[in-house]
């Protein structure tokens, strides 16, 4: 089966992942384009959420809660944090767009642990990760430090011409402290949308290796293995990531192969 899920490209329903469509028990996720006015419902389930607004305004609603105009990015590749809404399992979610939006859902399996919320920019740590061609731009949309049952949620910022989840690092092998198993999702968008970048997810031993050429709104599934990234000359790489294992905690191991580059800086 490959990694690689391509982007729908029409229709509200852009790129939807599952456990059973991935053949893993943690992370979901779907990306979905809204015209002005239109309205989503998300079913409640078994399953906790968190709903990133990629682009554009929208209204959240839960039993209970209801935010009003959230958002206030043009795209993914402003220089600004999103907003975001987490929501326990067990709730619908209703979602309505005040002009043209994009909306990511992140999920993972739910405790009921911790209340619907809002998730303002102000809240989000950012930072610059690496050097020279290596240099990225982090925004911590739900880290560890933040409530959730399982789910992580990222994104991150990398010009053209650069690397980035570089050197290549694994998260799958549950040995806290030294590794943790984290399922993943790379959401990627690409300025100009006509650009493509390239993503390869490999094993120690190859079973895994898997090169592939992304473009706007694909999905790159990672169930194991080390997994960089690199963005051409000319086009800009954004992507959303969402994981979620049997511990919420990210710690991971570069490819000691690569880690040389580390000491050289």
């Amino acid at each position: 089966m490959t990694l690689l899920v391509k982007a729908a490209p029409t229709g509200r329903d852009i790129v939807t992942v599952t456990p059973a469509s991935a053949g893993w028990r943690y992370v979901g996720f779907s990306a979905h384009r809204l015209a002005p006015a239109e309205r989503m419902t998300l079913a409640a389930d078994d399953r906790e959420r968190c709903v990133v607004v990629l682009a554009g305004i929208v209204d959240v609603e839960v039993p209970g809660h209801a935010w009003r105009a959230i958002g206030d990015r043009a795209s993914v590749f402003d220089d600004r944090a999103p907003y975001a809404v987490y929501v326990p399992n067990g709730l619908a979610i209703e979602v309505a767009a005040h002009g043209a939006a994009e909306i990511g859902v992140a999920s993972a399996p739910g405790r009921g642990a911790h209340p619907a919320r809002l998730i303002e920019p102000g809240a989000m740590a950012q930072s610059v990760r690496g050097t020279g061609s290596n240099t990225r731009y982090v925004c911590d949309i739900l880290p560890q430090s933040a409530p959730a049952d399982h789910l992580l949620v990222v994104e991150v910022r990398t010009p053209a011409g650069h690397s980035s989840s570089y050197p290549p690092h694994k998260h799958d092998t549950d040995d806290p402290p030294r590794e943790t198993f984290l399922e993943e999702t790379y959401y990627h968008r690409l300025r100009p949308a006509q650009g493509f970048a390239f993503q390869r997810v490999y094993t120690d031993d190859r079973s895994l290796d898997e090169a592939m050429a992304v473009e706007d709104h694909d999905v790159v599934m990672v169930p194991r293995g080390y997994h960089p990234v690199c963005a051409p000359h000319g086009y800009d790489l954004y992507y959303l990531n969402v994981m979620a294992g049997p511990s919420r905690q990210w710690v991971f191991r570069n490819d000691p192969r690569h880690e040389w580059m580390l000491a050289a800086r």
